[in-house]
C-alpha cells in the first residue's frame, strides 16, 4: 500500500471507518500538528494503535498550527507531514483539519476509543463527552519524556546561533 492511500478526505474516512465496524473493528483516533516526527511522537503512536484495531490520526492544517503556535510554525506543510505520518506501519488512515481543535471530526467519525498523551487529563481532551455519550472510552498514555517538536526547535536554534558566535 502507498502511504497516500492512507490520506483521506472526510467522507472517505467516514465510509472507510463504517466498513472497518462492520468487520467488528474497533477504532482509535487520536490528533495531533506531528511537525517533526520524533520517537515521542512513534512511541505514542504505538501505544495508541495497540488499545484498538484501527488508528485514526485527525493532522492538523498549516493554517490551522499558524493559529495555534505561531506564524513561525509549521516547518513542514501539512501534505508533507501527511505523507510521512502515512507511511508508519500502525497509522491506518490520516485526515486533516483545518479548525482549532479536532472536536468536528471526533462528531463526524465516533471513534471507539479517543487517545492522547498522559498530559492531559481525561476530562481535559476535547471530544470526549462525544465519544463517552456513545459507550466509548477515553484514555491517555504515558508519553516519553523529554521528546518534543518545541525541544528540538530550540536546540536547532541554539546551535545556529553557537554556530554564528
Amino acid at each position: 500500500m502507498n502511504s497516500k492511500d492512507k490520506i483521506y478526505s472526510l467522507p472517505q474516512l467516514q465510509e472507510q471507518v463504517q466498513n472497518w465496524r462492520n468487520q467488528g473493528q474497533k477504532i482509535v483516533f487520536t490528533n495531533g500538528c506531528f511537525d517533526l516526527l520524533h520517537l515521542g511522537h512513534v512511541d505514542y503512536l504505538e501505544k495508541a494503535r495497540q488499545l484498538g484495531h484501527r488508528l485514526v490520526l485527525g493532522l492538523n492544517t498549516d493554517s490551522s498550527i499558524s493559529r495555534i503556535k505561531g506564524p513561525s510554525r509549521p516547518l513542514q506543510d501539512e501534505m508533507s507531514r501527511a505523507r510521512i505520518m502515512a507511511s508508519l506501519l500502525f497509522i491506518d488512515a490520516v485526515v486533516l483539519f483545518d479548525e482549532d481543535t479536532p472536536l468536528n471530526l471526533i462528531k463526524a467519525i465516533q471513534p471507539d476509543i479517543l487517545v492522547k498523551g498522559d498530559d492531559y487529563a481525561v476530562n481535559q481532551i476535547v471530544g470526549h463527552e462525544v465519544v463517552e455519550a456513545r459507550g466509548g472510552e477515553v484514555k491517555t498514555v504515558p508519553l516519553v519524556q523529554g521528546y518534543s517538536t518545541t525541544n528540538i526547535v530550540k536546540k536547532i536554534e541554539n546551535t545556529i546561533n553557537l554556530n554564528k558566535a
